[in-house]
């Protein structure tokens, strides 16, 4: 699409702040009121309208993407999206660990058992971990923690969760980020550990990497969001 308009800044509405063009406010994909919670996000998705060349490329506007998700998707089916993201705790990648070889086994130890001991004592999300493929539940009043935590998130903070879990596999790398106990891009890479440790024994191919560089926007993206939304 051309871009349509000379000038993009954030402005109060009633409700909170949108994106102006022009002196417009823009509305969602889904033709609804673009209205967020805090000047510092407006400010941010402003800036992504007016950084637009002369055609508008929504792959450089992560941010204005992820507020139409929270605004259009989170809003309208907030019950599915607590239940899918919530149900990563049951399956969490940071639970599941190898038991050869050594090298990987150590890797995931030192990297995901103080972020299981973190949840556990910030969280009160006690999981348990798994080797090798068995199929043990979690259990049931961890699960139940999970689910109340991810429902205590408002609209936009879920969005960026939301994300967060998905990309990473992990309801606890998502929190982590949530929390600040991790950037975006160091939860990114934890939760992509055994992925890189393959490459680092059979190599990567172009289209690989580019996938990541993909996932890191996106991640940063989620990250930039719950910052803002502070």
């Amino acid at each position: 699409m051309k871009k349509f308009f000379k000038k993009a800044e954030a402005g109060a509405v009633e409700g909170g702040f949108s994106v102006l063009l022009d002196g417009r406010a823009i509305r969602t994909l889904a033709k609804t009121d673009f209205v967020v919670p805090t000047q510092a996000l407006a400010d941010a998705v402003a800036a992504e309208w007016a950084g637009q060349g002369e055609e508008l490329d929504p792959a450089t506007m992560p941010l204005t993407g992820m507020c139409y998700a929270a605004i259009d998707r989170v809003r309208l089916h907030r019950a599915h999206i607590e239940g899918e993201t919530a149900g990563f705790a049951a399956t969490d990648l940071l639970c599941h660990r190898a038991t050869t070889p050594v090298e990987l086994v150590e890797r995931q130890t030192a990297l995901w058992q103080p972020l299981l001991d973190w949840a556990s004592e910030v969280l009160s999300m006690r999981l348990n971990v798994i080797e090798g493929i068995q199929g043990d539940d979690q259990p049931p009043e961890a699960l139940a923690r999970a689910a109340e935590l991810v429902r205590a998130c408002d609209d936009f903070t879920l969005a960026g969760l939301d994300r967060l879990t998905h990309i990473t596999g992990s309801l606890v790398l998502g929190f982590a980020v949530l929390h600040q106990r991790l950037t975006g891009e160091e939860a990114y890479d934890i939760g992509h550990m055994e992925e890189r440790y393959q490459a680092e024994m059979w190599g990567t191919d172009a289209e690989a990497e580019e996938r990541h560089q993909g996932r890191l926007i996106d991640i940063s993206a989620a990250q930039t969001l719950l910052d803002l939304l502070r």
